[in-house]
């Protein structure tokens, strides 16, 4: 067959005629995905458009696509309250002493379960598996947190989740994909376990890693009941229980000056919120190529 031939196949192969049933169900299926999209995108953006409006910009209307008038008093507000640079320092401890605990905790015991010649390791990720499905149980957790000594105080909001069994399956099935022959190799040349799992095995598995890593990130951010359980100074509150305090109880002691809420009422509460959001949104661009190849690779296979 000639080259000028193949090619002209090639082209015509390339411009399938599609049906007409093809056409309407790739048109619903966009359709769906954009009203989601629209759904998912609009509570965020009302929150953005009403933070920067003023008050009475807010009450004129019920539907906020752009703001009336423009106001920023809200922000300026908020960013004079000590409560919201004290909240946030405490969630930044929370959520950066608490990452690292659980990614140390975490990689070591998917590389231990990930070694199929480990005896008893199934009855090990059996055991582990068993704790989604039936767990302690609050009562029994907040008995735990207050032997151990940790009641009023920010550890208790890192230690008993330590783990997660869900990220723990997720990176004990990407250690497992990962070439037996580099572990093989390291140990010939004189690498120990410790230096296997940290030199060789990290490096390649950056993907599962950032992916469970930005997972307990999240969480720890957004983690409010184990304050509500556990922290009862007001010094020591989370950014997301001073936000939850100041949304739904109008107390007029998380303001610094002493004035009610309601003096900027619904512009200052979304400022609060969007003040909340702002470094996981700015954070998440940065993971977000590792984010779904990390998921893919470590949970197709288990």
């Amino acid at each position: 067959m000639k080259p000028a031939q193949i090619k002209k196949n090639t082209n015509t192969g390339s411009h399938i005629k599609r049906s007409l049933g093809s056409r309407i169900f790739d048109g619903i299926n966009i359709s769906i995905l954009l009203l989601l999209a629209l759904v998912t995108f609009y509570p965020f953006w009302d929150c953005l458009v009403v933070s920067m409006s003023s008050l009475k910009s807010y009450l004129s209307t019920n539907i906020h696509i752009w703001p009336g008038e423009w106001s920023f008093e809200g922000y300026s507000y908020m960013l004079k309250n000590i409560d919201l640079w004290i909240s946030y320092a405490n969630s930044i401890f929370i959520t950066v002493a608490g990452t690292l605990i659980n990614m140390l905790i975490t990689i070591m015991a998917a590389y231990v379960l990930s070694k199929k010649d480990l005896r008893g390791h199934r009855v090990l990720m059996f055991l582990a598996v068993f704790t989604m499905m039936f767990s302690g149980g609050i009562i029994p957790t907040y008995i735990v947190v207050k032997d151990l000594h940790l009641m009023n105080s920010l550890w208790s909001m890192i230690w008993p989740t330590a783990i997660n069994t869900y990220n723990l399956i997720i990176l004990r099935n990407f250690f497992s994909d990962l070439p037996a022959e580099l572990e093989e190799a390291a140990l010939l040349d004189g690498c120990t376990d410790i230096g296997v799992l940290f030199r060789i095995m990290l490096p390649i598995s950056k993907p599962a890693i950032t992916t469970v890593a930005l997972f307990y990130a999240v969480d720890h951010w957004n983690d409010f009941f184990s304050a509500i359980m556990y922290i009862n100074s007001r010094a020591k509150w989370p950014l997301q229980l001073f936000l939850r305090s100041m949304l739904f109880e109008n107390d007029a002691a998380y303001s610094g000056s002493g004035e009610s809420l309601f003096l900027l009422g619904q512009p200052m509460k979304m400022a609060a919120v969007m003040l909340a959001v702002i470094p996981i949104m700015c954070a998440y661009p940065f993971f977000q190529k590792y984010f779904t190849k990390g998921v893919m690779m470590g949970a197709v296979k288990g």
